[in-house]
C-alpha cells in the first residue's frame, strides 16, 4: 500500500507536468510518459546524500549542484558550488545548455524531493539527460551528512564505516549543523557549464 502511495505522488504530478509543458518545448526527442514512470518506479534519477558528498570533497568537476529553491532561501544556505535555477525558470531558454548536454552530472535539490522531483519530470519530458535528484533533499543532507547518527554497537561494519565517512564529510563540509550565509552577496562560486555544439540525435533506443 505504502509503494502505491509512493507512485501516485509521482504519477499525479506527472501528468500536470507534461500537461503544463509548452508545445513549443516538447521536442522530437522528447521522453513519453510511459517510460518516464519506468525511470521513477526504479529510482534511475536519485543519488544518494553520500556520492554527493564524496564528490563534493573530491572536487569531481562532473559534479553541477543545482538548487531549485528561491533566490532567498538560496542565500541562507546552500551547497558548495551549487548555481540557483529556481523551479519557475527551469524552462528558460537561459538554461537549457545546463541542462542538455553530456558533460556534467546535475544534481537538483531543495529542502525536501517533491519540487525536484516535478523539475527532473520536466526535463526527462524534454529528452534532456545527465539530470539527478539528490536523496532526501537538504533535509535528508541535514540528517545523513551535517548531523550523522552513530551507529549502535550491534551494527555491522559497514554502517560503522558509513557512519565514520559521514561524520568526516559533515566535518569537512561545515560540520554540525547547517550554516546560514550573511550578508547580501552569496559566498558560493557559481559553477560554469562548457557550451556544448549539437549533435545529431541517433535514431532508436531509450
Amino acid at each position: 500500500m505504502k509503494s502505491r502511495v509512493i507512485l501516485a505522488a509521482f504519477i499525479i504530478p506527472l501528468g500536470l507536468i507534461i500537461a503544463a509543458v509548452p508545445a513549443y518545448k516538447t521536442l522530437s526527442t522528447s521522453v513519453s510518459p510511459e517510460e518516464i514512470l519506468n525511470e521513477v518506479r526504479s529510482g534511475i534519477q536519485i543519488i544518494t546524500t553520500d556520492e554527493v558528498a564524496e564528490m563534493i570533497i573530491a572536487k569531481d568537476p562532473s559534479l553541477l549542484l543545482i538548487d531549485i529553491r528561491s533566490p532567498e532561501e538560496f542565500e541562507k544556505f546552500n551547497l558548495p558550488g551549487a548555481l540557483n535555477i529556481p523551479i519557475d525558470n527551469i524552462l528558460s531558454d537561459e538554461w537549457i545548455d545546463i541542462f542538455d548536454q553530456n558533460i556534467k552530472m546535475n544534481v537538483l535539490y531543495g529542502n525536501g524531493t517533491t519540487k525536484s522531483n516535478e523539475a527532473w519530470m520536466i526535463l526527462r519530458q524534454l529528452g534532456f539527460e545527465n539530470n539527478y535528484v539528490l536523496q532526501g533533499g537538504l533535509n535528508y543532507w541535514a540528517e545523513t551528512i551535517m548531523n550523522p547518527k552513530p551507529p549502535s554497537n550491534i551494527n555491522p561494519d559497514d554502517e560503522i564505516a558509513k557512519y565514520d565517512f559521514r561524520k568526516g564529510a559533515g566535518q569537512a563540509l561545515g560540520g554540525g549543523s547547517i550554516s546560514v550565509n550573511q550578508g547580501n552577496e552569496s559566498t558560493t562560486k557559481k559553477a560554469v557549464i562548457k557550451r556544448k555544439k549539437k549533435k545529431k540525435r541517433v535514431a532508436g533506443g531509450c
